[in-house]
């Protein structure tokens, strides 16, 4: 079987790799496409990777600007170009951008024998910081490039079962499916130590425009009224110093780390904590974070705002409180056991390719 899958964005490129892996493990030849601009970092790709074509994009620094649409648009053109001298079974598009979208429906018209796959990763503009302009008519626009054509797919997955709620209205709700992430198992060595007198947070990950500052500052407001709460911050982005001096204002001792990439070290920063912050502004649209799933990889129990997927798996299995039971009066240590567990279960790579069979034999 021929398989191609077609990807813009390289933070999501542990799931491709968990893609080409499991194709290439069936014995199928695979082909990836992806862009060749680096969003974060915001520079040109110039590793190489085996079974990888990095199609050139052209370049843009604002994250909501005209030039990324212009960007993404241009490169959806030029992958399906490339894609029409190919002889492809199963096409899997990772989205967004929603530019992708209307491009593979094209090409699903053209070739309605190969089997169509969106998989829904992010949700725009929903999950973007763009409330006051959400009726605006460029925006409609934009998600209109995906809920015109999203189904032209045989199937659509999703990252959680929150998107669904919207893609309903499009999308048969029998050919949707939700796959979680899932992440290649590491060496996983935890001592907690947790000081009985004072309130340890972990704050992990980019430190932007939507993350919800007022919540966590009254999280600290709130622990504080039992004991001292010091913010252990790994990480950092344009928000830092909003967060580090609005948090010592409420009385916490902020520990900034910066980035940290050594796993060693991040789970000793893990292992002094009592809670992993989960927490993002109401108008974002997400139902599982990454950060909720490095935290449950490192045995972390969340304080979570996040509704949806993560609220519910909070609640049933016992992984920390939303925000709505917060209680400065108690801590259960067993949480960072199911934690740890629900990680392993949930988000194994056994569980992935399983979910990855329903899929295919669909």
């Amino acid at each position: 079987m021929n398989v191609t899958i077609v990807d813009c964005f390289e933070t999501w490129e542990q799931r491709v790799d968990l893609l080409y892996n499991y194709f290439i493990n069936k014995g199928d030849d695979v082909c990836v496409y992806m862009s060749d601009w680096l969003h974060f970092s915001k520079k040109r790709r110039i590793d190489q990777k085996k079974g990888f074509n990095f199609i050139h994009s052209t370049p843009y620094k604002r994250n909501i600007s005209l030039a990324r649409l212009y960007s993404h648009s241009k490169l959806a053109k030029d992958i399906f170009k490339e894609l029409k001298k190919k002889n492809i079974d199963v096409l899997w598009v990772l989205i967004p951008p929603n530019s992708f979208v209307k491009a593979a429906a094209k090409y699903k018209l053209l070739y309605p024998n190969v089997k169509l796959i969106f998989d829904v990763i992010d949700m725009w503009p929903e999950t973007m910081p763009v409330r006051k302009i959400k009726s605006f008519p460029l925006i409609r626009f934009w998600r209109g490039l995906r809920d015109r054509y999203i189904n032209f797919a045989d199937t659509v997955v999703t990252e959680c079962n929150l998107y669904q709620n919207v893609l309903k209205t499009s999308v048969d709700m029998n050919n949707m499916i939700t796959l979680y992430l899932a992440r290649v198992p590491k060496d996983f060595k935890s001592k907690p130590c947790l000081p009985e007198n004072q309130w340890n947070l972990c704050y992990l990950g980019s430190i932007n425009n939507i993350i919800d500052i007022e919540e966590i500052i009254r999280i600290i407001i709130e622990l504080g009224t039992k004991k001292p709460v010091t913010l252990h911050i790994i990480g950092d982005g344009e928000k830092r110093e909003e967060l580090v001096e609005s948090a010592r204002k409420a009385g916490a001792t902020v520990i900034n780390y910066g980035k940290v990439f050594d796993l060693t070290e991040k789970q000793k920063i893990f292992d002094k904590c009592h809670y992993g912050l989960n927490i993002m502004k109401s108008s974002v649209f997400v139902g599982l974070t990454m950060k909720s799933i490095d935290y449950f990889e490192a045995g972390l129990p969340i304080i979570n705002s996040i509704r949806g997927d993560t609220w519910e798996l909070v609640e049933k299995k016992e992984l920390g409180i939303n925000i709505d039971k917060l209680n400065p009066n108690f801590y259960d240590i067993k949480q960072r056991n199911n934690c740890r567990i629900f990680f392993e279960n949930q988000f194994s790579v056994i569980n992935f390719n399983q979910t990855l069979d329903r899929i295919i034999n669909r």
